[in-house]
C-alpha cells in the first residue's frame, strides 16, 4: 500500500471523554489523546482549569490519504451544538468551550471555510474558537480512553453517530424509479454491476473544480481535488469523501479476483479500487463508472445543497 500522510488537528467539543469515544471508530484516525489546550498557563490539571482556563481537547493524528481535515471537521460539527456558548449537554464551563486549535498555518483556510459554509447552513454565526494551539497539556492517566474503561460513564455524545454516515438525507429511489431517472447505461452500470466502455466518460478527463454524487442516491462521493489521470479511460481518485459513503465487496467475475466499490446508501456499483495508485496519495485507484456519477460544478454547489463540501476543494 502506500505512505501515510501524517496530520494533527486538536478539537474542542465540551467533555473530552465523548470526542475520544466517537473519533476513535472513524476511519483514517490513527491515534487519539486528550488534554488541555489554550489556557494561560505551561502547565495545568483537572482540578486547576478554573484558574487556568484551559479547554478539554482531543488531539487527532490523522492519515491525510485516508480521511480530510474537511471530513473530520464536518464529524466535529455533528457532535457539537456549535451555537452553544462554554456549554455543551450538561456540561457547563470554559472548559467545555468548542474550539478548533491548529498547528500547521496550512489548515487555517479549510478551517475558516468549513466554518463558513457551516455559518452559511445555519443562517448565523457559531461560537466555535479558532485558534493556534498553544500550552497543551496532557490529560491525566485515568482520563484517556475513559469511556472503554467506564462504559457507563456519562457523556453528552452520541458514540453511535460513529457507524453511520454523514449523509442521512439522500433516500435510495425505487427500482422503476431509478429507471425513470438514470439513462439506460447508468441503470446498467448502477444496477446491474455493469462497466462503461473505457475513454467515453466525460468525466475520465475533467479538470474541472468540483464534487462526484452518487447518480442514484445524490450522496457525495468524490472530489475533483483527489481526482487524478490513470491513463485507464476510466474516472479515478485517491480515496473517496467519506470513508463511510462507500462499501467494499469481492468481485470473482474475472480470472483475478477484484475489490468491487458500491455507495453505501444506495449501494450503487460503482466500479473497482486497486492497489495501483500513487504512493504518496495512499496508493489507491478508485477506478470509476462515469456514468455511475454526477458531477456538480463548484459554482453550482451551494445552491444545490451541497456547500458543506466546498471545503473539500
Amino acid at each position: 500500500m502506500g505512505m501515510e500522510r501524517v496530520k494533527q488537528i486538536l478539537l474542542a467539543a465540551g467533555c473530552f471523554w465523548g470526542a475520544q469515544g466517537y473519533f476513535k471508530k472513524i476511519d483514517g484516525i490513527l491515534d487519539t489523546l486528550v488534554g488541555y489546550a489554550n489556557g494561560k498557563t505551561k502547565d495545568t490539571s483537572y482540578q486547576q482549569l478554573a484558574l487556568t482556563d484551559h479547554a478539554e481537547t482531543l488531539q487527532i493524528d490523522y492519515d491525510d490519504n485516508r480521511i480530510s481535515l474537511a471530513e473530520i471537521l464536518r464529524h466535529f460539527f455533528r457532535i457539537i451544538d456549535p451555537l452553544s456558548v462554554d456549554r455543551q449537554g450538561n456540561d457547563v464551563g470554559r472548559q467545555y468551550r468548542t474550539g478548533i486549535f491548529f498547528n500547521d498555518p496550512e489548515d487555517l483556510p479549510i478551517i475558516e471555510k468549513s466554518i463558513a459554509a457551516l455559518e452559511k447552513e445555519l443562517g448565523q454565526k457559531t461560537a466555535i474558537v479558532v485558534e493556534p494551539l498553544e500550552n497543551f497539556v496532557i490529560a491525566e492517566d485515568y482520563h484517556q480512553d475513559y469511556l472503554d474503561k467506564n462504559p457507563m460513564g456519562y457523556c453528552h455524545i452520541n458514540l453511535a453517530l460513529a457507524d453511520l454516515p454523514l449523509e442521512g438525507s439522500y433516500p435510495k429511489p425505487g427500482l422503476e424509479e431509478s429507471k425513470k431517472q438514470l439513462s439506460e447505461l447508468a441503470f446498467e452500470v448502477t444496477q446491474n454491476a455493469g462497466t462503461e466502455a473505457p475513454f467515453t466518460s466525460e468525466y475520465a478527463q475533467s479538470g474541472e473544480r468540483g464534487i462526484y454524487i452518487d447518480a442514484v442516491s445524490k450522496v457525495p462521493l468524490f472530489s475533483s481535488r483527489d481526482q487524478y489521470d490513470a491513463g485507464c479511460g476510466w474516472p479515478s481518485f485517491t480515496k473517496p469523501i467519506s470513508p463511510k459513503e462507500v462499501t467494499y465487496h469481492s468481485d470473482k467475475s474475472l480470472i483475478v479476483e477484484r475489490t468491487e466499490v458500491k455507495s453505501s446508501q444506495a449501494q450503487s456499483h460503482l466500479g473497482h479500487v486497486f492497489a495501483d495508485g500513487p504512493y504518496e496519495e495512499g496508493g489507491l485507484r478508485y477506478c470509476i463508472n462515469g456514468a455511475a456519477l454526477e458531477f456538480i460544478p463548484e459554482s453550482q454547489m451551494e445552491e444545490r445543497g451541497y456547500g458543506l463540501y466546498l471545503p473539500d476543494l
